[in-house]
């Protein structure tokens, strides 16, 4: 993975990162919260709240790639 993402959509505390790995991309779900001692944190673990937030975060990844692809694609031809 390349050490900056390409990119991050945030909706409420779930953020969708979306990281190019040489043209191939990935997508890291989390949550946003803050522990004890008020620090923020993040976590994998969704509750059943966070559900749509997380689905629509994961859409709007998914188009946010499928137009990068194809921006990829029309500056390599």
């Amino acid at each position: 993975m390349s050490k900056l993402p390409a990119h991050k959509v945030k909706l409420g505390l779930i953020t969708a990162t979306i990281w190019n790995n040489d043209g191939f991309y990935s997508v890291d779900l989390s949550r946003s919260y803050k522990n004890g001692q008020g620090d923020w944190q993040s976590t994998p673990s969704f509750a059943q709240g966070d559900l749509l937030n997380a689905s629509k975060c994961a859409e709007r990844a998914e188009i946010w790639i499928a137009r990068q692809m194809t921006k990829d694609a029309t500056q390599h031809a």
